[in-house]
């Protein structure tokens, strides 16, 4: 799996998971603390986010992190 490919999956599981929990782009963006903007961004793979930002978002879908990293 190449780089591009990995950050993919993480975008789509985030989707994913916040779809499944009913969650808009903008309520899981103040929930975890990033901007609405960085997190479509990171939904479509054109921002890579960082191990804190994964953190956030799991933190904020009530989930572990390695959740967001299970493909």
């Amino acid at each position: 799996m190449d780089i591009d490919t990995f950050y993919e999956k993480i975008g789509n599981n985030i989707k994913r998971i916040r779809e499944e929990r009913h969650l808009t782009q903008d309520a899981l963006a103040e929930k975890s603390g990033i901007s609405q903007d960085y997190l479509g961004k990171i939904e479509v793979c054109i921002n890579r986010p960082g191990l804190k930002t994964i953190y956030k978002l799991a933190t904020a879908l009530e989930i572990e992190p390695y959740e967001l990293l299970k493909f």
